[in-house]
């Protein structure tokens, strides 16, 4: 297996950040994957520590006490030196309705002028290609979705909105995502998609995991009302099949 170049500093007295080379690269993504589940494996108690896996960083964060980083930044170096390609925890694909209904897709017609594409054709884009999850934040449930086609990007808005609604589909240069709560936000809105992606009653409240991957279908205003209200009531069944890389 590849061992890339790692850059490992403080990240606060209780966090390690640990990087590799700066680039959205799913080879990368993996290798910190395969690193992370060596650490919760063979070293590192779950109870204890909590890692956050993004792009090209693991966040490692102690929850009992200050870290003593040389030692561990030492102890971190030989790990992953001995880090081996295993089986990684179960990912899956989710598809995910969107409705680009132009009352939801606010800024469709501005995106189909800069692209040069009517606004079909970037539904149909949008929906033709499989995402992957390379993070998760700035909002609990926000996905960061890598492989948005070249012909689907636009910048992001030079002018952020203050209130972006929950479920809004954005375009943003090379990604794609969903805002998962009301939020000031400066993507471009497409569509709206009618699952909740962050429920704080649950065990796991957020179903997505980093290394999963996301297909977009199109639903109308009708099928989005409906599975809009199953998923309030929680009834509604979300489609997902097992992916193995």
């Amino acid at each position: 297996m590849t061992h890339y170049p790692i850059s490992i500093r403080p990240f606060g007295v209780h966090a390690v950040l640990i990087e590799w080379p700066d680039e959205v690269n799913e080879a990368i993504l993996e290798n910190i994957l395969q690193f992370q589940n060596h650490l919760k494996v063979n070293h590192l108690d779950e109870e204890e520590w909590e890692m956050i896996p993004a792009y090209n960083s693991l966040t490692l964060i102690y929850r009992k006490a200050p870290i003593h980083f040389s030692e561990f930044e030492e102890q971190l170096k030989t790990w992953y030196a001995q880090l081996e390609e295993t089986s990684l925890p179960q990912r899956y694909i989710w598809r995910l309705p969107v409705c680009y209904d132009l009352e939801f897709g606010i800024d469709l017609k501005s995106v189909s002028e800069k692209l040069e594409k009517d606004v079909e054709e970037i539904i149909n884009l949008h929906t033709s290609y499989t995402y992957t999850v390379y993070g998760i934040g700035f909002l609990p449930g926000f996905m960061y979705l890598g492989g948005l086609p070249p012909s689907l990007e636009v910048p992001r808005r030079a002018e952020p909105r203050l209130k972006v609604k929950k479920g809004s589909v954005g375009l943003a240069a090379k990604q794609t995502g969903i805002y998962p709560q009301e939020s000031p936000g400066g993507w471009n809105i497409i569509g709206s998609c009618s699952v909740p992606m962050f429920d704080p009653k649950k065990k796991d409240p957020c179903f997505v995991n980093v290394g999963d991957k996301v297909q977009f279908y199109s639903i109308t205003k009708a099928e989005y009302d409906l599975f809009k209200i199953e998923g309030e009531v929680g009834i509604y069944k979300l489609e997902k099949t097992k992916w193995d890389a």
